[in-house]
């Protein structure tokens, strides 16, 4: 049970790391690791040299000692002794073969014995000579280990900081090409990866940079072959519905006269928006900017619209939009409400804010999470009636205005998520300067 709900919650904590940081601590582990292994082999190595050292010294006082007792008949050479008793019994086996020997003995954490031992008087006797592990033997490996332990330190901090320059580099070019991409896919047809990461020397970050410029270029040219046929075919509806509307308006009064003409400005209303989707998704439009009080503006066209919509200025401002699409983009939303919502519908101003809220079902969960898309009302409650049209035009006005249009849904205080909304709120946020960045022009009074 535990094993499943840990790689839950991990998530849901949103744990995230740096790829500067993942590389530099998979470095310093890496070298942690060799600096470790290295610093056991050599001091290892280091060891069994000055133990092979100091027995082969040993091998050499030895012999010396046995001449010496051989003309003496006394162990006149220091630190040798006759039958030793402290000898160590493997060394004592190998002489008692008849062997000159030597052996090292540890003391359980200290610093070994050097044993050196021969046969004398013919195998009677041991000539055996004990030494300890010299002071200078013992300061050497001891400088040497902390030697190894600096150098070690050294290796990891030197490859941590490797790993977070190369790391971070590679971190870089990575949220410069995540940023680029996050622009096309806000519209920006002329922004190109591989141009926003930068950098001489090509890599896979490259490669992947290409093939997302080269994926971007081919949905782009779908997407406008797609546009270009939608307004031809569009443009090709408009005469004989025209024409449609104009033959229904000629029948005699009647019920079936309204219901043919009802359908024929319907039809003539679905080419019309369908028109103007095209000319928005061809990213062409331009504001044609005016200074207008934004408060009297709104009430004006809202009581032209429907009178029984209450409005409220809170905040009066001057804002410099462009006054057809603001006015499209109201009506849209003032539609939309009416379709699909409930009254009372309100309309509110602050500043540079303009809130249009319903007291209906609320906006479907799809359209929350992904914004108006054409064709699609959400869910039925909401739907039956429209093309999903309405508000996917009012976004594309939106941002031809430099506006930002949201959707949200109203709900009761203190009340769980799956509670009915009391209503839908769309916000429409004016920018604080004009859009001239996109082309836009001023109009001339």
């Amino acid at each position: 049970m535990l094993r499943h709900l840990v790689p839950v919650r991990v998530e849901r904590a949103g744990i995230r790391t740096g790829l500067r940081w993942k590389l530099s601590a998979a470095i310093a582990l890496v070298g942690a690791l060799v600096a470790v292994a290295l610093s056991l082999v050599v001091h290892n190595a280091a060891r069994v040299s000055m133990l092979d050292n100091a027995r082969d010294l040993a091998d050499e006082r030895i012999k010396i000692a046995q001449r010496n007792y051989q003309l003496s008949r006394h162990p006149n050479f220091p630190n040798i002794k006759i039958d030793d008793p402290r000898l160590p019994a493997e060394l004592r086996e190998m002489v008692e073969e008849g062997r000159r020997a030597t052996f090292v003995s540890d003391r359980g954490g200290g610093a070994p014995d050097i044993w050196a031992a021969v046969p004398v008087n013919n195998g009677d006797h041991v000539l055996s000579l004990h030494t300890g592990f010299t002071d200078r033997s013992t300061d050497i490996l001891k400088d040497l280990d902390q030697a190894l332990v600096i150098g070690s330190i050294a290796v990891v901090f030197g490859g941590s900081a490797l790993g977070v320059l190369i790391g971070g580099q590679l971190s870089r070019r990575l949220r410069n090409a995540a940023a680029a991409a996050n622009e096309v896919a806000k519209g920006e047809a002329d922004v190109r990866v591989r141009d926003a990461i930068g950098g001489v020397v090509r890599d896979e970050t490259d490669d992947l940079a290409s093939a997302v410029d080269a994926m971007a270029d081919a949905l782009q040219q779908r997407l406008e072959a797609e546009r270009r046929v939608t307004a031809d075919i569009a443009h090709e509806l408009r005469t004989p519905v025209t024409g449609l509307l104009t033959a229904a308006e000629l029948l005699p009064p009647g019920r079936p006269t309204e219901l043919v003409l009802d359908r024929a400005k319907a039809m003539r209303t679905l080419v019309e928006d369908v028109l103007e989707v095209a000319r928005l998704d061809g990213a062409s439009e331009r504001a044609e900017l005016q200074d207008i009080l934004l408060g009297e503006f709104v009430a004006r066209r809202v009581a032209a619209k429907d009178p029984e919509v209450e409005v409220r200025v809170i905040h009066e401002s001057m804002v410099t939009t462009d006054p057809r699409r603001l006015e499209r983009v109201l009506f849209n939303l003032l539609t939309n409400a009416a379709r699909h919502g409930k009254a009372p519908i309100q309309v509110s101003v602050e500043g540079r804010v303009i809130r249009v809220r319903d007291h209906g079902p609320g906006f479907p969960e799809s359209l929350l999470a992904e914004g108006p898309s054409r064709f699609r009302t959400g869910s039925s409650d909401r739907a039956g009636r429209g093309h999903g049209l309405g508000l996917t035009i009012a976004a594309g006005q939106a941002r031809v205005m430099g506006a930002r249009l949201t959707f949200r849904n109203v709900q009761p205080v203190g009340a769980p998520e799956h509670i009915p909304a009391e209503g839908a709120v769309a916000v429409l946020w004016l920018p604080e300067h004009a859009p001239t960045n996109t082309g836009s022009y001023p109009m001339l009074p």
